[in-house]
């Protein structure tokens, strides 16, 4: 059977290889990612051996992005964003703005011209959302106040790149790159054309994409096929992003995460996500592997101390800038290390960023490789960094005084007010998490004429509850000192509506110790854990889908209930 199979060996290739090496990464407990790039190294054309088709895993990388950037898409809350946006905003803003002028120094001094110089500074200044998201969750920090600043960092680190990416090709020419001979006008009539572009492509998805993507979802919902719902996901994520790119001169990633973003709004977009997780997985697996193939590992041989001096930028130039930025906004020593460590790599924006810059002529293969080697030890060396912050915390805690100010200073909303109402202090309900739960509990409260005071790690969410004339304290309730401020030692009762379920404990231990007479409701996500809490007689337990389970059953009951009978 005579025909081309270099699609099929390509990906037989790419997969089988990502396979092995993610399994092996992850036996040694390193991100998955790194076993990936390290599969597309193997099956390069710069190292021996079979050399897989690189214009073909060029263009599945190409569908990799697409379905990673839609993935980000259908994961951006604005919600969450704004409730982190004091730290997260300046801090992300600031700290990529000087990882760009530290690594477009270093650039300079190697010889470079500004252009190549730029996108090789801000290929380091951004993160990986991927690896910090795995590293959040391997050490149960995802839900807490550290990791949501982290996120939302991040998160304005990719919206900065969206926008980077957008401006990229009408600078080119400026830059000295490819777009210098077609450039007909002056350079703010080419940024502007562009700015244009992507608002018209931007209102097109809010006003006719809002509307459109959630009626063709509930067509194909009505048929009750899976299969279909799920290419209707990916055909809307692949489709979006080539139209707008054929249309309105957007990339590919701006597209797909505008179709995620606007999917997101819609009552489909859980179910969108679940179903589109294995094909995403798989292509963004092509993706990691496609970058790999651009490495060349001579360059660790051949120029060691300019490897050396990316990851030295990426490890510790950023993670120090971090660290001053969120001390300097006055946040606690642990928070200013975690979000140190979540920054001390680089990912799959650096590697669109770069070969973004490879394509308008401002960019190097040596560049790419450095880019690449970077990526490779930073993501290798992060669960290391991530380990290093609890121990560093203790040592730099008994070893500095300064240190131990940093962590005890001050925070302004850490007490109720001198002016605070007696019904709040004594008899009252303390609240703890003011998330989506904490929120029904709070109004069903407010409603009855309860009083209640609310504790949350949010310092922003604390703010905003204030000014509403809501009694609020900011801190974690797992430490006496909080409840202190709550006034727990005469509450009638404490409500954890907060799903931190590493610390539920503490929390009623630290209640029942200031307050041994006080009552105590909580909330958890499993089974097991609501039995051993109810075993343990802590407090009333409530448990999401027993609770579902019971008013529902109830509901039920009732219709069916016989008449009464006179």
């Amino acid at each position: 059977m005579p025909h081309d199979i270099s699609l099929i060996t390509t990906v037989a290739a790419a997969f089988g290889f990502a396979l092995i090496l993610g399994f092996v990464a992850e036996r040694l407990k390193t991100p998955a990612l790194v076993g990936y790039l390290v599969a597309g190294i193997l099956i390069g054309p710069a190292t021996p051996g079979f050399v897989a088709d690189l214009s073909t895993a060029s263009q599945l990388s190409e569908i990799g992005v697409m379905l990673l950037m839609f993935g980000v898409g259908l994961h951006f809350s604005i919600d969450d964003l704004l409730s982190v946006k004091r730290i997260a905003l300046p801090g992300a803003v600031v700290q990529m703005s000087l990882a760009t002028l530290l690594g477009m120094a270093i650039g300079q001094w190697w010889g470079w011209a500004i252009g190549p110089s730029l996108i090789f500074g801000l290929s380091l200044s951004c993160a990986s959302t991927v690896v910090l998201l795995k590293a959040l969750e391997a050490r149960g920090l995802l839900s807490t106040m550290n990791g949501r600043i982290a996120v939302g960092w991040l998160v304005v680190e990719d919206l900065a790149t969206v926008l980077i990416l957008v401006l990229l090709p009408p600078l080119a020419g400026v830059l000295g790159g490819n777009a210098a001979a077609e450039g007909s006008g002056p350079l703010w009539q080419a940024i502007g054309k562009t700015l244009l572009e992507v608002a018209a492509f931007i209102a097109l998805m809010l006003i006719v994409g809002r509307r459109a993507l959630p009626w063709l979802l509930w067509q194909v919902t009505r048929t009750g096929s899976r299969e279909l719902f799920t290419l209707a996901v990916i055909t809307a994520a692949i489709s979006i992003a080539y139209g707008a790119a054929q249309l309105f001169s957007v990339s590919f990633a701006l597209g797909a995460f505008f179709a995620g973003t606007v999917m997101r709004n819609s009552e489909f977009s859980h179910r969108a996500a679940e179903e589109s997780l294995p094909l995403r997985d798989a292509f963004s697996v092509l993706f990691f592997v496609a970058v790999g193939m651009l490495f060349d590992p001579a360059i660790l041989v051949e120029q060691p101390w300019q490897v050396v001096a990316v990851v030295a930028i990426i490890i510790i130039g950023k993670s120090l800038a971090a660290l001053a930025l969120v001390l300097a906004l006055r946040y606690p020593l642990n928070t200013a290390l975690t979000v140190a460590a979540s920054l001390a790599q680089i990912g799959e924006f650096s590697f669109i960023l770069a070969g973004l810059g490879q394509s308008l002529g401002l960019f190097s293969s040596e560049g790419m490789s450095l880019v690449l080697a970077g990526a490779l030890i930073s993501i290798a060396l992060n669960p290391l960094v991530f380990a290093a912050v609890e121990p560093l915390r203790r040592w730099t805690l008994r070893h500095s005084a300064q240190a131990q100010r940093l962590e005890d200073r001050d925070e302004p909303y850490a007490q109720l007010p001198l002016s605070t109402d007696r019904k709040y202090l004594e008899g009252q309900v303390v609240l703890v998490g003011y998330g989506r739960v904490g929120q029904r509990i709070a109004s069903s409260m407010k409603a009855q004429g309860i009083p209640y005071v609310v504790v949350e790690q949010n310092r922003e969410q604390v703010e905003n509850l204030r000014r509403e004339g809501i009694a609020a304290v900011a801190g974690n309730a797992a430490e006496p000192a909080v409840l202190i401020q709550a006034h727990i030692a005469h509450a009638a009762m404490l409500v954890i509506a907060a799903p931190d379920a590493i610390n539920i404990r503490q929390m009623a231990d630290c209640a029942r110790t200031l307050n041994p007479a006080v009552e105590i409701v909580l909330r958890t996500h499993s089974d097991d854990d609501s039995e051993l809490l109810r075993q343990d007689g802590i407090g009333t337990v409530f448990f999401g889908e027993e609770e579902l389970a019971i008013g529902m059953s109830r509901h039920i009951l009732q219709r069916f209930a016989p008449p009464a009978t006179e």
